[in-house]
């Protein structure tokens, strides 16, 4: 008797788990031959961490999508609409200017870009909403899609000088970073 109690157990849960990923995911997509999450997202306005984290059976590096195989975009009141394809030369100061967010909400829907936004790639999917949209990592849970995948590109994170003054006796140059000299929020 116990016995079959716990195979009908495991036999169901699977079962449960399908009714449950149906119940809560607001959006679905099927692969198709030739796609992966950053054409996914894009084409589908879901960020790259999004799919990724609501989509469990994915790897970190997207390269296990079977064709035919149903995603989950978005789970109800989790489902980032609001994205960006990253560029060439986009930066996290550029994206949240352009979207008039801040940087924590911009770090908050996308919690794989690292504090210094150094690890941006081209074609990669932001979620730009200006309130926090996306499902947060599971507790536990590596935060997917950290790793840039092989054949991504990265965003150059070299900083471009700028032009502080232009007296004729000096022109003195100083990195975009170069915030040394700014007071702390606790010195105002």
């Amino acid at each position: 008797m116990f016995a079959r109690s716990v195979v009908a157990a495991f036999v169901a849960a699977p079962l449960l788990a399908q009714v449950a990923f149906a119940a809560s995911c607001a959006r679905q997509y099927t692969v198709k031959e030739g796609d992966w999450c950053d054409t996914i997202s894009a084409a589908n306005n879901a960020s790259t961490y999004q799919l990724a984290v609501v989509n469990s059976a994915i790897d970190n590096v997207c390269d296990n999508l079977q064709v035919g195989q149903t995603l989950c975009l978005g789970t109800e009141g989790e489902d980032c609409q609001t994205t960006h394809v990253v560029q060439p030369n986009d930066s996290c100061d550029l994206v949240t200017g352009t979207y008039n967010i801040n940087a924590t909400l911009l770090h908050t829907n996308n919690p794989q870009v690292d504090a210094d936004c150094t690890n941006l790639y081209i074609g990669e999917v932001l979620c730009v909403a200006n309130t926090v949209a996306v499902p947060a990592v599971a507790s536990g849970s590596a935060t997917p899609a950290i790793i840039i995948p092989a054949t991504a590109t990265p965003v150059s994170t070299t900083a471009s000088p700028v032009q502080t003054s232009t007296s004729a006796a000096a022109t003195e140059t100083v990195s975009a970073d170069d915030d040394e000299d700014l007071p702390f929020c606790d010195e105002l």
